[in-house]
């Protein structure tokens, strides 16, 4: 676009970061005052109350009426930031078909609708960009696009949900109990009401998703992805909501810290394990030092070697950053975050797991209230604690560990087994936020 092209911007949804990203266009800051910016210029601002005041935006800009935002011939981007399912979908899918530029945070949509959402962008010739939606205002999502991907990238992981890594900080380093740790997460503002998404990884799946779809070109299906451990028969509850302090204290111990790690590799024969469960992960391991709501994604590219994110996984300010990256990218004809990859309009098949019948995996598993234990198995150790003993296999399947806690206490039921991420891609540079 020529310099100081006007754009008219409709944005949906004032909450934490809307009202951040209004603010921002309606103060004008020196970035967007350069002779070479754009002119962007909020349209309307779409709400569930109109006549409810809006510290900030001013009243003429709100309406309840979202569709008529999207309709609207005088908004040339839609800024989508109401989050859930519905009505998001179909307003994103709107403002797509009639050849209007999206900008969103929303990981859920993107996770769960992206093949379709993709295919109208491409046939309309619109453009659709989603830095916000993984790593808050962390410079990550278009970096791995433009330049990683094309790299040829191995394999993605990391931890992109700060509401699961403060509970488990807490659990880990305060020896708080699961359920007053994230009763500190909803009194800090951390963790919603119903939680839900975040202990129980769904979040984190949501954003392994996009993270495969650029890194891997596939948009993968969000319920192939595991999000648990497993127990001596079967799996065990989904993201961190079954982790004790019991468990990280034996971690501890044991050298090894567990953390909800999203995870995305490419195997031998193409396909692409995804996972997004607590993972034993050693305390040597950068990853195991990142504490509280920080996010931090390691990407392992066969050309570059490895590069790490890290920052704000969340907030108003740092997300709002992002989505007035991605406004500037679009107003400079950036095209969409997938901009420079192949189409990818379909899902894709991924493998459902993270490789646990291979026989070279790490394992862990704590064993409350039983003493030292003595392992018929040279790959494997056992650490005594205050609170009973922890088991490290070093290199075996799940078959492996699964016998040895049926060697080692046979009588003791629903221990949950985690894996141990012996192989950790060092990160030789870094972006930080």
């Amino acid at each position: 676009m020529s310099p100081r092209a006007v754009l008219g911007v409709g944005l949906l949804g004032a909450g934490t970061v809307g009202r951040e990203v209004a603010r921002t266009l309606l103060g004008q800051p020196p970035e967007l005052l350069s002779p070479d910016a754009p002119d962007l210029r909020l349209k309307a601002v779409a709400v569930r109350n109109a006549a409810k005041p809006r510290r900030g935006i001013p009243a003429d800009l709100l309406t309840d009426a979202p569709a008529h935002v999207v309709a609207d011939p005088d908004i040339d981007v839609v800024v989508e930031l109401m989050g859930g399912d519905e009505p998001a979908r179909t307003l994103i899918s709107a403002a797509l078909a009639a050849g209007k530029a999206v900008v969103t945070a929303n990981k859920h949509v993107l996770a769960h609708h992206g093949p379709e959402l993709e295919a109208i962008a491409r046939r309309a010739g619109s453009a659709l960009r989603f830095e916000a939606s993984v790593g808050g205002g962390i410079p990550l999502l278009t970096p791995l696009a433009a330049q990683l991907a094309p790299s040829g990238v191995s394999r993605v992981r990391g931890i992109v949900n700060g509401t699961s890594n403060f509970i488990l900080t807490e659990m880990a380093a305060e020896g708080r109990e699961y359920r007053d740790a994230l009763a500190d997460a909803q009194a800090a503002g951390y963790a919603e009401a119903d939680p839900t998404a975040d202990v129980e990884g769904l979040d984190a799946v949501n954003k392994l998703v996009i993270l495969a779809r650029l890194a891997f070109g596939m948009w993968a299906d969000p319920g192939d992805i595991v999000r648990s451990g497993w127990t001596a028969h079967g799996v065990g509850s989904p993201g961190i909501s079954g982790v004790s302090r019991e468990e990280l204290a034996g971690a501890s111990a044991s050298g090894l810290a567990i953390k909800l790690i999203a995870d995305a590799r490419r195997l031998a024969d193409g396909s692409v394990s995804l996972s997004a469960q607590p993972t034993a992960v050693p305390l040597a391991d950068p990853i195991a030092r990142i504490r509280g709501v920080t996010n931090r994604v390691e990407v392992r590219a066969e050309k570059l070697g490895s590069v790490a994110f890290s920052g704000p996984g969340a907030g108003g300010p740092a997300t709002s950053a992002a989505v007035i990256a991605d406004l500037l990218a679009i107003a400079r004809d950036g095209g969409s975050t997938w901009a420079s990859l192949e189409p990818a309009t379909d899902r894709a098949p991924a493998v459902a797991g993270p490789l646990e019948e291979a026989p070279d995996r790490g394992w862990f598993a704590f064993i409350p209230g039983t003493g030292k234990l003595t392992l018929a198995d040279d790959r494997a150790s056992s650490v005594r604690t205050e609170m009973g003993a922890a088991i490290h296999l070093r290199c075996g399947s799940l078959a492996d560990m699964r016998r040895l806690l049926r060697e080692a206490a046979p009588r003791v039921r629903n221990v949950t087994i985690y894996p141990a991420d012996e192989q950790a891609p060092a990160a030789v540079s870094g972006v930080s936020r």
